[in-house]
């Protein structure tokens, strides 16, 4: 789809790779192999060209789990011996037994080159030094690490879970950049705040964001870039297929498609799984294929990730797609037909700013994507702010009239939500039923 280093948006530019990709999957991938001669495709042959992509069956998260067993720890998609690998990442397995995701040299290789152009992007040049909180243990996040090293970039990982060992480092070691969740930054502008720290004068000039929706929210960018007189760029990336395939410029309007020759993406309703023209404001979700991946491939993976695109040639000079991501279709509510990302709900409260923090809380009625209005929301104010019925009246009319859905506004003082040093979670499902 595009030339990630060159900028070229070629719309069957992946053909050749693409073909070369299914060889191989009916070749190494017993799951693959299975999965699309019962789709009707017996040989590469009956697979064709990538303009037959829409054709092929979708690969979901749960049909890779449903083949791990002692034998198959990664599953039946695993396309090479363990002796190939050369790195094992897996996720957080908060839902049960952890995935696992085999690396080669080579597939680690195409992860970094991915990575640097994605942060490269942004306008962090060598020599720079940036301070990171993402843990490069057991998660993926560590193959975007590699990328600082890739880039010539002095790297200053603190990890998670050590609030006071990263400011710390920022005072003393005075980094010029810092990669954190938007989460995590609105956080540490608080923290410092309470502590009489002066972040607004501190040498971090450029915050890279990533690991959740939020830095691309114009309220909470805003918010943060105020909070620290610095620069907010996104980076966006999955697990399954690789880090930080989506990086944002120092134009920041969207996050460029950074996997040319690497990844393939396609765009699709998430209701219905029909294909959505790659043009200027086009909606849905991501769907990515590997092209050159030899470990554990994938084929049409489903994301989640709901997006907005843009088209055309950037004010950087970059000419791939751009876009934002506007939440996850997993976790979109559905409130008398309307539906709902929690994303959209916190940028309309934001515009509420001084007078909120930004930290929201949904508290959904009974358990699923369907509720009945009012939807409970939990709004937090800013420290010093009083709660009155005609605020909490104000945010319920804005959120009617943006979003055409009808909730039930709480307020609460400052520090009453939880915050977190890495994801937030907008949706609190403890009260559902």
């Amino acid at each position: 789809m595009s030339d990630g280093s060159q900028g070229t948006f070629r719309v069957n530019g992946d053909d050749a790779l693409f073909r070369s990709q299914i060889d191989y999957l009916f070749a190494n991938s017993a799951f693959y192999r299975d999965k699309l001669r019962d789709a009707g495709f017996a040989t590469p042959a009956d697979v064709g060209g990538i303009e037959n992509i829409a054709a092929l069956p979708f690969t979901e998260k749960d049909d890779l789990r449903k083949t791990r067993d002692a034998d198959h720890p990664v599953g039946t998609h695993m396309a090479v011996s363990m002796d190939q690998v050369i790195r094992v990442f897996s996720t957080s397995g908060t839902t049960g037994t952890p995935s696992y995701i085999p690396l080669t040299a080579e597939d680690l290789e195409n992860w970094i080159t991915i990575s640097s152009r994605s942060y490269s992007a942004s306008g962090i040049v060598k020599g720079e030094r940036v301070v990171t909180t993402y843990n490069a243990g057991p998660f993926v996040a560590g193959a975007a690490l590699d990328a600082f090293t890739r880039l010539g970039l002095c790297h200053i990982p603190v990890g998670t879970g050590n609030t006071e060992r990263l400011m710390t480092a920022v005072q003393l070691l005075k980094p010029t950049a810092m990669v954190v969740t938007p989460s995590y930054a609105l956080y540490l502008a608080e923290w410092a705040e309470a502590r009489g720290i002066d972040i607004r004068n501190s040498t971090v000039k450029r915050i890279m964001v990533a690991g959740e929706p939020g830095g691309g929210e114009p309220a909470m960018r805003a918010q943060l870039e105020d909070a620290w007189n610095a620069k907010i760029t996104e980076a966006m990336g999955i697990g399954d297929i690789a880090v930080s395939l989506w990086g944002e410029c120092e134009a920041q309007k969207g996050m460029h498609f950074n996997g040319g020759g690497i990844i393939h993406f396609e765009l699709i309703d998430p209701q219905t799984g029909a294909p959505v023209a790659i043009e200027d404001g086009a909606e849905g979700e991501l769907v990515y294929t590997h092209l050159r991946h030899r470990a554990a491939p994938l084929l049409r993976f489903r994301s989640r990730d709901h997006v907005k695109v843009s088209v055309g040639t950037c004010s950087c000079g970059r000419h791939a797609p751009r876009v934002r991501c506007i939440g996850r279709t997993d976790d979109m509510l559905i409130v008398r037909g309307v539906n709902l990302f929690p994303t959209a709900l916190r940028e309309v409260v934001n515009s509420f700013a001084p007078k909120v923090t930004g930290v929201i809380a949904l508290r959904p009625t009974v358990k699923g994507p369907k509720q009945q209005p009012p939807l409970p929301l939990t709004v937090e104010l800013a420290e010093g702010v009083e709660a009155t019925p005609e605020l909490a009246e104000a945010i319920g009319k804005k959120v009617r009239e943006t979003l055409i859905v009808t909730v039930g506004v709480t307020l609460v003082p400052a520090g009453t939500l939880p915050r977190t040093d890495y994801k937030s979670k907008l949706v609190d499902w403890s009260t559902a039923a």
